[in-house]
């Protein structure tokens, strides 16, 4: 047995890395990283700062408790015992007597302004090394230097400190993904389990629907497929009865001839009509099942059109002239309404106008002969059927092509004083089947599948069918055809 098509075969490598809970918390945990540390980029330099001046501050407290101790040279046991505490927290004490400093390291200008009696309070190069200089004159071009190294390991401290809230941030990321995923994952699942029973035939499936909008709109497009599939399916059922039914009329009334005549029921003198009532019934079986295979086709891409520039009104002079005798012989008058000649032309051009469209004659001839036979059905005796053809554009009462042109299309209307319409029927008059599941045993009825031939055709050859009452009192079908 052939290995089944890989489309048809889900693939489940790395499915768990495709799965919405996973990846839900993947995204989670990457905007909680994120957030940590574009948070930390920016706070870290401010708390760095912040660090440095409170460092700057107590060493400028701590240079006016040394100007008081250290005013007196060479310094006193109080002094020293100053300079070793400050030692110890690795601030280093310069002393300036005259314009010298008693130790290397000061730069040039740091002593020269100390000298000339100004403060000096910042961040200089002490020795090569980057420090914080609190530096205070004294009388005499004396002065006081405290000076301490910057601490390089503020910003390793603020690295190590970002430890705690990227693990947070971690935690959070994965609890916030999987109760969001938990939560979107929920109604997705639960739709893909009623597209599941829809494809198994239960067409009682319905979804709550439930925030946010996206998941209530998912809910809502599949409670309207279930509710449209079952109406489908419903008229579906209906029409196959219908069909039966038609096909079983006409297979029934060919069984019982047929087994008459094997029987010998019938005597030669009846044979005759028999054959004829038997044609006829093959005759209306060979079109039941005609429309069927045109209505499975229709929608088919090589359905066979052959649409080109066409008459229209020598199109339905020439239909009317083959229905003539039909409707002659039911009673019913038949009258074919055709445009006059064009202003400025006389009868010898042509005893009617010209109507242009682009379309397929054969396939309007059909439309139009289905529409024909379905009025003759209908239609008592002495009630009138009217086929009238006009510009697309021109007045539908008088046939007025005032302002119509006729390579602006054609329409033809085929009226009748029938039973006609409601307006519910007129909703679904194109519907296959629908009118005779209505009408059924109430009043004669075809196949059901006349009008919804008619208007598949019509609309394929890219022109338009609708219905309506007539003036007539019965039924108006109007079909418009495109110039182009």
């Amino acid at each position: 047995m052939a290995d089944p098509p890989a489309a048809a075969t889900p693939r489940r490598s790395g499915r768990f890395t495709r799965t919405l809970t996973t990846r839900a918390v993947l995204v989670s945990c990457a905007v909680a990283l994120v957030s940590v540390l574009v948070t930390a980029l920016v706070a870290a330099p401010v708390a760095v700062r912040g660090a440095e001046r409170r460092d700057q501050e107590a060493l400028a407290d701590q240079a006016r408790l040394a100007v008081d101790v250290l005013r007196t040279r060479p310094p006193d046991a109080a002094g020293r015992r100053l300079v070793d505490q400050l030692a110890e927290q690795d601030v280093t004490v310069h002393l300036i007597e005259a314009g010298r400093a008693d130790r290397p390291g000061l730069s040039r200008q740091v002593v020269s302004r100390l000298a000339a009696g100004h403060d000096v309070s910042g961040r200089r190069l002490v020795a090569g090394e980057r420090s914080f200089v609190e530096g205070r004159a004294l009388p005499g071009g004396d002065a006081v230097v405290l000076t301490r190294p910057t601490s390089p390991g503020v910003w390793r401290r603020m690295a190590g400190g970002l430890w705690l809230p990227l693990l947070a941030g971690l935690a959070a990321g994965v609890a916030a993904g999987l109760l969001l995923a938990r939560r979107l994952a929920r109604p997705i699942r639960e739709a893909a389990t009623a597209a599941a029973r829809l494809g198994a035939g239960d067409r009682t499936v319905r979804l709550s629907p439930e925030p946010p909008e996206e998941v209530a709109e998912l809910a809502y497009a599949l409670n309207g497929l279930a509710a449209a599939l079952a109406t489908s399916e419903g008229r579906q059922r209906e029409f196959l009865l219908s069909v039966s039914h038609e096909l079983r009329t006409p297979l029934t009334a060919l069984r019982g001839y047929a087994e008459a005549l094997a029987d010998g029921v019938i005597d030669g003198a009846a044979v005759p009509a028999t054959g004829r009532t038997m044609l006829a019934e093959a005759r209306h079986l060979d079109r039941l099942v005609s429309d069927l295979l045109a209505l499975a086709r229709l929608e088919a891409a090589d359905f066979p059109l052959e649409p080109v520039p066409v008459d229209v009104a020598g199109l339905v002079a020439d239909i009317g002239r083959n229905w003539a005798d039909r409707y002659a012989a039911a009673g019913v008058p038949l009258r074919i309404d055709l445009p006059p000649p064009a202003e400025g032309l006389s009868a010898e051009d042509g005893p009617v106008g010209v109507v242009s469209a682009y379309t397929d004659p054969g396939r309007i001839r059909q439309v139009v002969d289905g529409l024909l036979e379905n009025a003759l059905r209908v239609v008592p005796p002495g009630a009138p059927v009217v086929v009238a053809v006009r510009p697309a554009g021109a007045s539908a009462t008088d046939g007025s092509a005032a302002g119509a042109s006729a390579t602006d299309g054609g329409v033809i209307e085929v009226r009748d004083g029938g039973p006609g319409f409601t307006e519910d029927d007129l909703a679904v008059a194109f519907e296959r089947g629908e009118l005779h599941r209505r009408y059924r045993g109430v009043r004669k009825v075809g196949s059901g599948l006349g009008l919804a031939l008619a208007a598949g055709l019509v609309r394929r050859l890219g022109g338009d069918i609708t219905a309506g009452h007539a003036p007539e009192g019965g039924a108006a079908f109007t079909v418009t055809l495109p110039s182009r």
